[in-house]
């Protein structure tokens, strides 16, 4: 029964990415990636940070030891862990010093994504939030060779934010929450 239920949050996921951030462009190198089939989803039933940690450290060594040509990237999906927003940025720098511990410091790095996301700076309700809003708490572990090899223009890779605050901001808070309740179902 776990493996359905895994299944149903990975195929949410799934439509997010497909449906939110590769059809709104609020990441450009995600649709080379996703229609590759380089994507990797896991699901983690951990329950707590601790747990939590085991599971990412156990992501972290898998996709560090896997050929980019077989999983590029890995988004490890814990929908019973961190559901309150300020307990998730917390866990984020315990992620971090995870990855240093590793020895994977520019080799992986860790975006953060949650249902309840908010950039410092802006309201609950502010458009913007919704570019790191997902389904369920989500950590997306990048290899930091792929960031590079696509970040050569510094100027178009630092404009992202601001043409992604423009997208949401255009589609308004109501499209957007449309859009979410279809992803969801």
């Amino acid at each position: 029964m776990e493996e359905k239920n895994d299944q149903a949050v990975i195929e949410v996921t799934r439509r997010w990415v497909v449906d939110m951030v590769i059809g709104l462009n609020l990441c450009p190198f995600a649709r080379r990636v996703s229609d590759s089939g380089l994507i990797r989803y896991a699901v983690t039933d951990a329950g707590d940070s601790e747990d939590l940690l085991v599971a990412l450290e156990k992501e972290l060594v898998a996709l560090a030891a896997s050929p980019r040509s077989a999983v590029e990237t890995t988004i490890l999906i814990h929908p019973k862990a961190l559901s309150d927003f300020s307990d998730y940025l917390v866990f984020l720098n315990y992620a971090e010093s995870l990855v240093r511990r590793l020895g994977l410091l520019r080799t992986i790095q860790i975006a953060g994504f949650h249902p309840q996301y908010q950039f410092e700076g802006t309201t609950p309700e502010s458009p913007e939030n919704y570019t790191n809003r997902s389904p369920q708490p989500m950590l997306h572990l990048l290899r930091e060779e792929s960031v590079t090899e696509v970040s050569g223009d510094q100027a178009a890779l630092a404009a992202i934010p601001q043409r992604n605050i423009k997208t949401l901001r255009s589609l308004g808070k109501a499209e957007i929450l449309a859009r979410l309740q279809k992803i969801n179902g």
